[in-house]
């Protein structure tokens, strides 16, 4: 069952996301990997690598990130990068294996002037490459969207975060609709959207739907869906929520595959406290993404051995003296 049969209306959508969501878990992983096959090579992994290209003193208020200047989180403040180190930093990912190069800036909006400037020429440095390039630079006007998609942008980065219900609980500075505005603009410029959520700041399952459904229903949809899991920094706000449960991460993805059934569904933050069998679950229920690299801005990422381990296990590269398992 695909989206084209479950999801006629966008009214309808928090309704049939719930129903999706709660269905027995072997049922809902068949439904979503039945998708995923229909539109996608289950081996396509695709690699990303994310840079922190300006850091901290944001002036959202924003309760999971470490970046704000609202919390006192211990991140140094660090001023926006050069063109060069960029371009240093994107072409390593490529020889790590990354196919996507991925640009973030603790901005509230995107600043006009020089800074923006430098923002164009890295996203040109990183195209000379041959890699996909994505930046997340807060909110844009439509100009500068359009300045992105001229010098070679391919997406903008720019989250839901949860649900349009949820969302004062865990950002004031901003609205819903903020956001909604900003991803019209890239994609009238004709930007690709990355745009996704968070897990485990204290939203419910029917949060977790609606914001899935209010994904599914942006015409057309987002490309590129990250699903994060929150990093508990501390000195955020929610530096106590408990982690979410594998199962519900599972779930989440596997919905997420089944509404959007063409999109890249990305595992992104929170990776490194998965197992690797919890990973692959998750890309049997529809991930097709990753994020390689030591860091996702400012938090912990999975090292490139465990990955290298994970794509070996998906692939079933395994080795020649492995044990095998005997009847008793």
């Amino acid at each position: 069952m695909l989206r084209e049969e479950i999801f006629p209306l966008p009214s309808a959508g928090s309704e049939i996301a719930l129903q999706l969501y709660r269905l027995p878990l072997f049922d809902l992983l068949f439904r979503a990997h039945s998708a995923h096959r229909r539109y996608h090579d289950a081996q396509d992994i695709q690699l990303c690598y994310l840079l922190s290209i300006k850091t901290g003193g944001c002036p959202e208020d924003c309760g999971y990130c470490s970046q704000s200047a609202h919390h006192d989180t211990g991140i140094e403040r660090q001023p926006l990068l050069t063109v060069e180190e960029v371009h240093s930093a994107a072409a390593r990912a490529k020889q790590a294996g990354a196919q996507r190069f991925c640009m973030g800036a603790a901005w509230r909006q995107a600043p006009e002037g020089r800074q923006f400037n430098r923002v164009l020429e890295m996203v040109r440095a990183v195209k000379s490459l041959d890699m996909e390039a994505c930046v997340t630079l807060g909110m844009l006007t439509p100009r500068q969207a359009e300045q992105l998609k001229e010098a070679g942008l391919d997406a903008y980065n720019h989250n839901l975060d949860t649900s349009r219900e949820h969302y004062p609980n865990i950002v004031s500075t901003r609205t819903y609709d903020d956001r909604l505005s900003t991803l019209r603009a890239a994609r009238q410029a004709g930007l690709s959207l990355c745009c996704g959520g968070i897990l485990g700041m204290g939203e419910s399952v029917e949060d977790r739907c609606a914001m899935l459904a209010e994904l599914a229903a942006l015409e057309p949809q987002p490309e590129s869906v990250p699903i994060n899991l929150l990093m508990a920094v501390p000195g955020t706000p929610l530096q106590d929520e408990p982690p979410v449960e594998v199962t519900e991460l599972v779930r989440t993805v596997a919905v997420a595959r089944i509404l959007m059934p063409k999109s890249r569904v990305r595992l992104s933050a929170g990776r490194v406290h998965l197992s690797r069998e919890a990973q692959l679950l998750a890309l049997f229920a529809g991930a097709n993404s990753i994020f390689i690299g030591d860091k996702l801005l400012t938090t912990r990422n999975a090292d490139l051995s465990q990955d290298e381990a994970l794509l070996a296990s998906l692939r079933g590269n395994v080795p020649a003296d492995a044990p095998v398992a005997r009847e008793a």
